[in-house]
């Protein structure tokens, strides 16, 4: 198969699945020069944040931000985000410019029976109507990359497009005395190696699978609108001396016009 044929297979199974998973898209030797400012970042976020870790914490976010990593690593971090191998797959899924929206970083809850959710992004922001309503809307994308060996995710195919069946709403809202960690029918499990990159829907209905060594970056991109980056954490993009010095600094420069437009910036 081509390179051209894959890329095209990726847009195509992520636009009818919500999801596209690529195996081996990093080398060991690429995760080996990220996954150290990663762990750096993890144990600053983990001893600020001990309480909320030890109670039920499963992730933490803006990791290009300047609270816990040096000028170094944070520069570093946003270099890798910007890479060009990461943004022509992210060109690719999306078929169009994708502008930067976070970071987050994946873990295993402290309390090893700690039971993991299904949830849509949306509806930690959204009513129920206004969930509906964004399945039409623009598109958020998480771009996971595993840093080690880990059990992965569990994915409802097609419901970045499709709305909730009556059970699957009652689990992820927890409606009608259901519980988010209930099993649900028809769901693909996709257990991820080192290296490998997972690219799903935030729209999607989806559950973290905790257990082995999980670690797991996430870099979230988005369409440019105002909807979606109004929750962007300024801290977290490049100044202007380093925006230039990228490799490809278009979803922060998307990013950053959008915010500008808006009166944000």
């Amino acid at each position: 198969m081509t390179k051209e044929a894959t890329v095209s297979n990726d847009h195509e199974q992520y636009t009818a699945e919500g999801y596209v998973h690529i195996k081996g898209f990093y080398s060991d030797a690429e995760v080996s020069e990220i996954r150290p400012i990663v762990e750096r970042f993890d144990a600053a976020w983990k001893q600020d944040n001990d309480s909320f870790y030890q109670e039920r914490a499963i992730n933490s976010a803006y990791l290009t931000g300047k609270q816990y990593l040096n000028s170094a690593d944070r520069e570093a971090l946003i270099r890798f985000v910007s890479s060009n191998k990461l943004m022509s797959l992210a060109k690719v899924i999306f078929a169009s410019q994708p502008a930067f929206m976070n970071t987050q970083l994946f873990f295993n809850p402290f309390n090893a029976s700690q039971k993991n959710y299904w949830h849509r992004d949306s509806q930690y922001n959204l009513s129920i109507e206004e969930e509906k309503n964004a399945l039409n809307g623009p598109k958020a994308m998480h771009f996971r990359i595993a840093l080690a060996d880990e059990p992965g995710m569990e994915i409802v195919p097609k419901s970045h497009l499709q709305w909730d069946s009556s059970q699957s709403l009652n689990v992820r809202r927890e409606l009608n005395g259901h519980q988010s960690h209930e099993n649900l029918p028809k769901t693909v499990t996709l257990p991820l190696e080192k290296g490998d990159v997972l690219v799903f829907s935030a729209l999607a209905i989806h559950r973290g699978l905790y257990g082995l060594d999980r670690l797991a970056l996430d870099v979230l991109f988005c369409d440019p609108v105002e909807e979606l980056l109004q929750f962007v954490d300024t801290d977290c993009l490049p100044c202007e001396a380093l925006l230039i010095e990228l490799e490809d600094s278009s979803a922060f420069e998307a990013t950053m016009s959008c915010l500008k437009r808006c009166g944000k910036a």
